[in-house]
């Protein structure tokens, strides 16, 4: 394989690893809630958190990607010890999140396939540990990343389709909400929280340095990945449920 495909897969599987992490158990119930809450109007708080989750990990991914240093080491040098505090806080984190990400798809499969819960919370975790005992995890979770993404993004589409949302009412609310702003805060704190708060937000960053992306003549390549990563298929799931040089 080419340095030329190993770069773009490597990118593509930071821009599906960034997107699919978002998209959680979680996400879907606040998206859900919001839609349900703020009808339309939710389409503005879709639009701001896409703008200010771009602003806020591009320069992420370019700090770490220029000084190819991972977000615990930079916290490091910035106050000694803080690295360590915030990999427990993540840890700790990312815990909790999974335990959530298993239940979620084992209700998805008990929705789909009609298997019971308890044998899908097996299958679920069994497909997490497949990933990582390849010998090549990276590239494994890379491709599963890409047709898990892929698979998400058809779904969306269908269920669009099938639900029929009044598209011109969202668009016109997307940029004048009715509800008016400042009811609208509260949303756009949870959903931002949701994608990049925790992990995700390093996450993308982190697999371009494992690619050994972190020269500045790669900064126009970690932007575009960012920018999917930022855009797709995140956005596609609010509106339908309703590297680098610093």
């Amino acid at each position: 394989m080419s340095e030329k495909k190993k770069s773009s897969g490597a990118l593509l599987g930071a821009a599906f690893l960034m997107a699919t992490s978002a998209i959680g158990p979680g996400f879907l119930t606040q998206t859900a809630t919001f839609t349900g809450q703020y009808k339309a109007s939710f389409g503005f708080v879709i639009l701001v958190s896409i703008i200010l989750s771009a602003v806020a990990q591009l320069n992420i991914w370019r700090v770490l990607c220029t000084t190819g240093l991972r977000g615990q080491d930079v916290a490091n040098k910035v106050l000694p010890g803080l690295g360590y505090f915030v990999s427990f806080m993540v840890v700790l984190g990312g815990l909790v999140f999974n335990i959530g990400n298993v239940g979620g798809g084992s209700l998805g499969l008990n929705t789909l396939l009609g298997i019971p819960t308890t044998i899908g919370y097996v299958i679920a975790a069994a497909i997490a540990i497949v990933v990582f005992l390849f010998k090549n995890a990276k590239s494994a979770m890379d491709t599963l990343t890409k047709v898990l993404g892929a698979i998400m993004i058809v779904v969306i589409f269908i269920v669009i389709i099938v639900v029929k949302p009044p598209v011109g009412d969202a668009l016109k609310n997307t940029v004048a909400p009715s509800t008016g702003i400042q009811p609208l805060f509260p949303a756009i704190l949870t959903l931002m929280g949701g994608t990049v708060g925790g992990y995700i937000t390093f996450s993308g960053a982190h697999r371009l340095i494992d690619a050994g992306i972190t020269v500045r003549t790669m900064q126009p390549k970690s932007t575009e990945a960012r920018l999917w990563a930022s855009a797709s298929p995140r956005s596609y799931v609010s509106s339908s449920s309703s590297p680098c040089s610093v």
